[in-house]
């Protein structure tokens, strides 16, 4: 399998590391948060440097609770890290982790970002647009409660799984019909879900990747609630948890881990990759 970014296709049969650079006051997990020029340039340099291949950039919180953040206000803390982030590592994908259409068209023409990560779903009436227009990959991510026609927490546990799935093919197909290419999916782990529904999706998530065969698979577990609040501890607790499910994602199949922790879940696709060559 493979995605195109800018005219150059990247082979996703080996699963790839998205770090995270938050440049918000108010994400989950406090030690993601970078939001002075050198925090900026010294996380990006953690994330290259412990094997990152995307660097992931977001501007607005959505934990829940979050303080909204306007558009103008969004723009300008990525106007500040994306030329830092691009000066100094010209050659590393770039993601710019927005639901917003007109935020993703200028960080793609003015910044060369090179996918496009929409927690939302496609909330923005424009988005899909956008993305066809600038031929850059589209994340779609499932995100319960967040859309009209999205899938919410009162769906039976039996019926669950197959409408998360339903849900994803039709979004597909207007993406297809907007003259999206390359689509990434995420299953929006911890967005309006239950801590059961989480597990659902995690638990079937090979059966959801073989349905999807042309779109590689996202998973953003890292430090979330599904695992801290199972264990009764907090996001700064959450490492070992999460590492525990990152292998388990890699082994039903996942194509990119969204993480904090990039070293850590680097070396979990080593070993798991040296496990699946097993004959």
């Amino acid at each position: 399998m493979t995605v195109n970014f800018r005219g150059k296709l990247q082979d996703m049969d080996t699963p790839q590391v998205m770090g995270i650079l938050n440049v918000t006051p108010d994400s989950f997990y406090a030690g993601s948060r970078t939001q002075d020029e050198n925090a900026i340039l010294v996380r990006a340099a953690q994330i290259v440097d412990e094997g990152g291949q995307i660097i992931d950039v977001g501007a607005y919180s959505t934990r829940p609770g979050a303080v909204e953040v306007s558009l103008d206000e969004e723009m300008h803390r990525l106007s500040v890290a994306l030329p830092i982030i691009r000066a100094a590592y010209p050659e590393i994908l770039v993601s710019v982790d927005t639901f917003r259409a007109e935020v993703a068209r200028r960080c793609v023409l003015d910044y060369g970002v090179d996918i496009i990560n929409d927690v939302s779903g496609g909330r923005d009436s424009q988005m899909f647009a956008t993305a066809a227009e600038l031929r850059v990959p589209y994340v779609l991510t499932h995100s319960g409660g967040v859309a009209d026609d999205t899938v919410g927490t009162d769906v039976s546990a039996e019926e669950y799984v197959p409408a998360v799935c339903r849900w994803l093919a039709e979004r597909l197909q207007k993406l297809s019909e907007a003259g999206v290419a390359d689509v990434i999916l995420d299953l929006g782990f911890g967005f309006g879900k239950t801590l059961e529904q989480n597990y659902q999706l995690l638990h079937h998530l090979a059966e959801i990747i073989r349905l999807f065969p042309d779109c590689p698979m996202l998973v953003g577990i890292s430090r979330k609630s599904m695992i801290y609040r199972q264990l009764g501890t907090t996001p700064e607790e959450a490492l070992n948890g999460t590492t525990a499910l990152h292998a388990i994602a890699l082994q039903a199949g996942a194509h990119i881990l969204r993480v904090h922790d990039v070293r850590q879940a680097v070396e979990t696709v080593s070993l798991i990759g040296k496990l699946k060559a097993c004959t």
